[in-house]
């Protein structure tokens, strides 16, 4: 088969699919000029992450296209029940990033709770002429250990999220619509395994009282928002919100008035509304961490991707 990689793909991956004897292409094409292309060079698979988009035009309009592959967890960037109408098979790679999006959280919630973003930031600058100002300025920190974690949306990167936090002795419970009571987690600990419960609880009670708040769920198929300015003031007052899952699922303007009347006491964000440019006034707020979109985004998490769409087009194919 030919195979477009549209937002790239990792060497190893990429030499998987070529030793079972596919070609694979890698130029980055224009959403716009994505059909002619796929068509004149007889493209019959897609692979994208979360900068193409894939809806009904293209489906329509290429008629050779056999599957669509998303290296990614989330699939809101593709038309899948139209596809499948039309014959075309749709997957992700939802094991491959959990580790690294779990740890992206931690490195945030660290980072919040140490003020390491401002201190990393004056310290260049201001450090040599104000190391005393600085050190007094930065030294309220809060420790992780001992404090409320609440992961709303408990599937794989959640359950990995959780046993990090509890390795750092965090308290961890979490909100999941399947309701399913306890959830076993296992926790690595120098090479041993502890199988913990993590409890499901309901939204109102995860709003009073975490003290950080992770959201790991999809794009809502309504468009709302999962904390939008209602839940926003039944969290409790100096929460941290970690979102990292899909732009949209806090409501923007109602965080940033959280922000500035200091309910909220800070947000740590990789994703947000209209990627890839977001909100100016959120990325510039003083009480917001903000990376690009970069929760799965480590080089072990881009080669377990590429593994796995080449394990998934060997038994499209097969």
């Amino acid at each position: 088969m030919k195979i477009l990689a549209n937002d790239g793909i990792d060497a190893a991956g990429k030499q998987a699919l070529e030793s079972a004897g596919h070609e694979v292409l890698t130029q980055t094409v224009p959403q716009s000029e994505l059909v002619a292309y796929m068509n004149d060079q007889g493209v019959t698979g897609l692979l994208v992450r979360s900068a193409t988009t894939v809806r009904q035009d293209i489906i329509d309009a290429c008629p050779q296209l056999k599957f669509v592959g998303r290296g990614g967890v989330g699939i809101d960037n593709i038309d899948a029940a139209y596809a499948k109408e039309k014959g075309v098979v749709v997957f992700n790679t939802p094991a491959s990033s959990s580790i690294s999006v779990a740890e992206l959280v931690m490195s945030m919630m660290m980072a919040a709770s140490r003020f390491l973003y401002k201190a990393g930031a004056d310290m260049p600058v201001k450090g040599s002429a104000e190391f005393a100002s600085l050190k007094k300025a930065y030294s309220k920190g809060v420790e992780l250990r001992g404090k409320n974690l609440v992961i709303i949306g408990f599937g794989r990167i959640g359950q990995a999220l959780a046993s990090y936090a509890m390795g750092c002795g965090m308290i961890v419970r979490a909100v999941d619509r399947s309701d399913k009571g306890p959830v076993p987690v296992v926790v690595s600990l120098n090479g041993m395994e502890v199988t913990v419960p993590v409890e499901i609880i309901t939204m109102q009670e995860a709003l009073a009282t975490a003290d950080y708040i992770s959201l790991h769920v999809p794009k809502q198929s309504n468009g709302s928002a999962v904390i939008g300015s209602e839940e926003l003031t039944q969290v409790k007052k100096g929460v941290v919100l970690i979102n990292t899952s899909r732009g949209g699922v806090i409501e923007e303007e109602a965080l940033l008035q959280a922000l500035n009347s200091g309910h909220v006491g800070m947000a740590c964000l990789d994703v947000f509304v209209n990627e890839p440019t977001p909100s100016a006034d959120l990325l510039s707020h003083p009480k917001v961490i903000a990376t690009p979109h970069i929760g799965a985004s480590t080089a072990e998490a881009q080669e377990r991707i590429g593994l796995e769409i080449a394990e998934n087009v060997a038994k499209i194919v097969s």
